[in-house]
């Protein structure tokens, strides 16, 4: 995979992203060739995981055990939350901070997924974020809902997403993350084929069902949950929040991809760890994995958007303003900045496992009680 470019100069991004809208609110797209677009490479591999996905629902519905399916159904669970809370909150965003066994739990569950390497992802949504639905977004929802959802990792990109690039020198000062880009290919096989293919092992399930069953359907289950919000979350919903952006939200999204769906109010707010105002638990898997992390001393300095910028936002709704990818960048007006609430802010601890403060999370979210 190419290594993606590190560090740019971000001072004229609020221009290049008014000229770019400028020109997608004049024009229609050119036409594009999509054979001659076509990396066959990357045609060939989404092909292969989708075919051997496929028999892999075969195999689950006609002699896989119960216990597979059950461990299909909690690694994707995993999985999904590793990008959703991990990928995409913690390393694209900066809306929390986390300790590092969190983290390396969230980078290995994430090294599953079949979703490049962290930094390439990171990359990729960034510049998402910054030139969201132009030509230089590299899943731009006004190509399509195909294009959008996973023609895009099938095809050159465009050359306006080579020619605007964003600034990645947090993610790259990663060691963690330097580790996983390096030796992304050779972790790739080991932690998101070679283990969910063995694991399943353990209970006497047959190998060639363990593989396409927990290693290539559940890659394929990932894949698509995800892209919903790059595709049905930019075209089918409603706009609370700014009727002028393309993300829209979406319950159904939202359930199917552990909290993402709320994308009108992710695009307005995109540093907010909830990535939603309203939903719930229930449709916020995400938040509720980083609120338990929090709990224990694993998750700190979650930001949260108060009602009261929230209500200007919307009273403001159709005044011009663009989206931002994410806590530090100075697209980020400080007269938003001032407003943020810090909860659940660093404490002198080791990160260790707090039981008190897992009771009090358990009585608090679920009224749950404890007797002596």
């Amino acid at each position: 995979m190419q290594r993606p470019q590190s560090i740019t100069d971000n001072s004229n991004s609020s221009n290049d992203l008014k000229h770019l809208k400028s020109i997608d609110s004049n024009a229609v797209l050119s036409p594009h060739s999509m054979i001659q677009d076509l990396v066959w490479r990357k045609v060939i591999i989404i092909a292969f995981i989708h075919i051997t996905g496929s028999y892999g629902v075969y195999l689950l519905l006609t002699v896989a055990k119960w216990q597979t399916w059950l461990f299909l159904f909690l690694t994707q669970i995993a999985t999904s939350v590793s990008i959703t809370a991990g990928a995409h909150r913690l390393w694209t965003h900066k809306s929390y901070k986390a300790k590092l066994p969190l983290r390396i739990i969230l980078l290995t569950l994430f090294t599953m997924t079949f979703q490049f390497s962290c930094i390439s992802w990171v990359r990729i949504h960034r510049q998402h974020h910054k030139f969201s639905d132009t030509d230089a977004d590299p899943h731009n929802a006004k190509r399509g809902f195909f294009f959008s959802h996973i023609g895009w990792s099938m095809v050159k990109r465009h050359p306006e997403v080579r020619a605007h690039t964003v600034d990645l020198s947090d993610v790259m000062a990663d060691p963690l993350l330097r580790f996983q880009h390096k030796y992304y290919s050779l972790l790739l096989l080991i932690i998101g084929f070679i283990v969910p293919t063995y694991i399943p092992t353990l209970w006497a399930e047959e190998t060639k069902v363990a593989f396409f069953v927990c290693a290539c359907l559940r890659c394929v289950i990932a894949i698509h949950m995800i892209s919903l919000v790059n595709s049905v979350a930019h075209m089918w919903g409603n706009k609370p929040y700014d009727k002028y952006i393309e993300p829209v939200e979406s319950k159904m999204v939202s359930f199917l991809a552990a909290g993402e769906g709320f994308h009108n109010y992710h695009h307005s707010f995109p540093w907010d760890y909830r990535a939603a105002e309203l939903g719930g638990y229930s449709l916020n898997l995400s938040k509720l994995f980083i609120d338990f992390m929090a709990t224990i001393g694993w998750a700190y300095d979650l930001k949260v958007v108060p009602d009261e910028l929230i209500k200007r936002r919307v009273e403001r709704t159709g005044d011009g303003t663009h989206p931002v990818w994410g806590w530090d960048d100075p697209d980020l007006s400080a007269d938003d900045k001032k407003f943020v609430v810090m909860i659940n802010k660093t404490r002198n601890t080791d990160g260790v496992f707090a039981l008190d403060n897992i009771v009090s999370f358990l009585r608090q979210q679920f009224n749950i009680s404890f007797s002596k």
